[in-house]
């Protein structure tokens, strides 16, 4: 699949709302250098089938999954997971599209 576009996906629980915005807030400046977009931010409306914990959703829009991968491993982005941490319990996973 070279070429392919790819999105990250986190599926979120807020444990420290203010933690929260703080990480939201620092996110995008890590996101720029990678070409990533966030592609949307949504609280989850009702569970069709199965089970899901989480009460959120946002989708991250990446050029390649390189790009992917460069993003999460970078500096930047390394130095906001403690932050992450203590502000919600995340799912976070990776596509190809």
């Amino acid at each position: 699949m070279d070429g392919a576009k790819a999105c990250v996906i986190g599926h979120i629980s807020v444990k420290d709302p203010a933690k929260w915005a703080e990480y939201r807030s620092r996110v995008p400046a890590t996101l720029a250098p990678w070409g990533a977009q966030l592609l949307l931010r949504g609280e989850t409306a009702a569970v069709l089938g199965g089970s899901h914990r989480h009460d959120s959703t946002v989708v991250i829009l990446f050029p390649d999954l390189d790009a992917v991968h460069g993003w999460y491993a970078s500096a930047a982005y390394q130095a906001l997971i403690p932050l992450r941490t203590e502000a919600a319990d995340l799912d976070l996973v990776s596509f190809s599209i």
